[in-house]
């Protein structure tokens, strides 16, 4: 007897804790619960027959109503109740989440001989977000890169890249990313990241064009989410100044490159023991 419910984000996810109030016809308060931290909700007490409006209500969240029809019984079956991110905005549920770097790719790409790119990666990073409860625009990223890390294929070239003609290593061995704010771009799953990049020593202001693609289960019991996300660096912001200028006035090396970033990220403050 009495009111179920379920109250659930578009990913399917519990939202716990969220309010769900039950007026009559009148509008008069006639039922007042909470969801517990699976999301549900559920009041044993028997309603008079009759029609309902379920008001479901969160931090973050934009409100939304049902309705509610009670037979006889007193039983009133609403259902699941799916809440959108106040404004439309798409996140994953607010908390921590840790970055996985087995699952996650750190990469930039350099224009070569201006006809062909090279790829590189980075092996070694960690990085943590933070998704704030209540506005998700103040929710927070740091990443560490080991820049010595770098792997592009090539033995002799990575050995340059860590010279001080590029990353330095010796001198600067992480690369650092912090983030200063977030804003909603086009679409209610696309971000601006706006941050603080320092590399060789030198801080530069740096946005990440981010798209959220979704959270979900992984085979360990715990829930993952996946971005991507794109910027450009020009070299010499950092300090990077090498080039090797081979025939026809061509550089060896293109001044800027394009950084791809595949992310996984586990919620919780750690990863989960392999």
């Amino acid at each position: 007897m009495g009111l179920t419910a379920r109250v659930r984000t578009r990913d399917g996810w519990a939202v716990p804790h969220a309010v769900v109030t039950v007026t009559d016809m009148t509008g008069a308060q006639v039922l007042r619960l909470e969801a517990d931290p699976e999301g549900a909700v559920h009041d044993a007490n028997p309603l008079p027959a009759g029609a309902y409006t379920v008001i479901v209500t969160a931090v973050g969240y934009a409100p939304a109503a049902a309705s509610a029809l009670v037979t006889a019984s007193g039983r009133a079956e609403v259902g699941t109740v799916t809440l959108a991110r106040q404004g439309g905005t798409e996140l994953p549920p607010p908390g921590p989440w840790t970055v996985d770097p087995a699952h996650s790719t750190v990469a930039a790409v350099a224009q070569h001989l201006g006809i062909s790119s090279v790829r590189g990666r980075f092996t070694r990073f960690s990085a943590a977000v933070e998704i704030a409860p209540d506005d998700v625009t103040k929710s927070r990223v740091e990443a560490v890169i080991q820049a010595a890390s770098i792997d592009t294929g090539n033995e002799m070239r990575d050995g340059h890249l860590r010279s001080p003609d590029f990353l330095d290593v010796e001198r600067y061995p992480e690369i650092v990313y912090r983030s200063t704010g977030v804003t909603q771009a086009t679409g209610a799953d696309r971000w601006t990241v706006r941050g603080e990049l320092e590399m060789r020593g030198v801080v530069r202001p740096v946005d990440l064009d981010l798209a959220y693609l979704g959270t979900g289960a992984d085979p360990w019991g715990g829930t993952r989410a996946a971005f991507r996300a794109t910027t450009e660096l020009r070299r010499d912001d950092f300090a990077m100044n090498y080039n090797q200028v081979v025939q026809a006035g061509i550089a060896a090396i293109g001044t800027t490159l394009k950084v791809e970033l595949d992310i996984q990220a586990v919620q919780g403050e750690t990863l989960p023991e392999a």
